[in-house]
């Protein structure tokens, strides 16, 4: 039987030092074994150009350690989701062993993460402009009905083709039922059917968490929203709002700290209640994250700044 190759992948929730874990890893692994080592971010917002410090994307100096891989590559308006990534992820990393390097994996997202290491059906939708056409259509027409016809009669339809779907929702939005929606009319597939169809992986991953004390990482997060505040994210968000851009009409813009900021620009909320709304609302998407990511049995949780991995001298390059 052939051995998969190994990748060891790096997860945990926002603000939780992974940058900075992935890079301390990159060092010891191309020290370890004497080949270049490839960085993939599994981040689905810091993929957006335009937006580094509310994405809190990796500097310059240390996106020039190593080479890395879907940070700071799409424009705002560029459809992206976990199928493309998983599919174009894989096809980096293969390029990557090819020339006998070593990929690590580093992100937050956790349904990127589940793409690209596990693998689910994902629509082609690359192959035909035509295919493209047709769903942007549906989309389309799914949200003008949004607008007349309001959520609930969205809901009722999608728990008539797709119930399990609207079951496994954790939180019921309009963006995720017409998502689930177009998928259906664009394929005549469930989404819950086609996320059990799973795409073979050619690596085995080995999966890490940061693991922090819960009111440690809350103050991280805290001090890191004051650090992004300082550092020019409402002049970041300033100049897209100066060129008609907005999170109601951007979904790469409908993310915690742009919509917070837009709102403060719109007059909604002070400088103060800004603030303290992206504290807020990074503390709650920090513990969905954790969420996700405890209900996988694969990852080991180590304590921040710790790469002293049991298996690490396991891994052969």
């Amino acid at each position: 039987m052939l051995l998969k190759p190994k990748v060891i992948t790096i997860i945990g929730p926002t603000a939780s030092g992974k940058t900075e874990l992935s890079l301390m890893l990159a060092s010891r692994l191309k020290k370890r074994f004497s080949k270049e080592v490839e960085i993939i971010s599994a981040d689905s917002r810091q993929v957006y150009k335009h937006i580094p410090i509310t994405t809190a994307q990796p500097n310059a100096e240390e996106l020039s350690q190593f080479r890395h891989y879907f940070i700071n590559e799409l424009e705002l308006n560029e459809d992206f989701n976990a199928g493309k990534f998983g599919k174009k992820g894989r096809e980096i990393i293969r390029k990557i062993f090819a020339a006998g390097k070593i990929p690590v994996i580093v992100g937050g997202s956790g349904l990127y993460v589940n793409s690209l290491v596990y693998g689910f059906f994902e629509l082609d939708d690359s192959s035909t402009e035509q295919f493209i056409l047709k769903q942007r259509n549906f989309r389309k027409e799914l949200n003008l009905r949004l607008e007349s016809e309001g959520l609930d009669s969205l809901v009722n339809e999608l728990k008539d083709i797709d119930p399990e779907s609207v079951k496994n929702m954790k939180e019921i939005s309009a963006r995720r039922v017409i998502r689930a929606l177009e998928v259906y009319y664009s394929t005549g597939l469930p989404i819950s059917v086609q996320r059990k169809i799973k795409i073979s992986v050619e690596f085995e991953p080995v999966m890490k968490g940061i693991s922090w004390n819960r009111e440690e990482l809350y103050e991280r997060i805290n001090k890191r929203t004051e650090l992004m505040i300082k550092n020019g994210m409402i002049d970041e968000i300033r100049k897209l709002k100066e060129k008609g851009l907005h999170y109601r009409t951007v979904n790469s813009l409908n993310t915690v700290g742009a919509k917070e900021v837009f709102d403060y620009l719109d007059g909604k909320l002070t400088l103060e209640e800004m603030t303290e709304l992206i504290k807020q609302n990074t503390r709650r998407f920090a513990k969905r994250q954790l969420t996700w990511f405890r209900k996988d049995k694969n990852i080991a949780w180590v304590k921040p700044g710790v790469i002293e991995f049991p298996d690490f001298d396991g891994l052969i390059y």
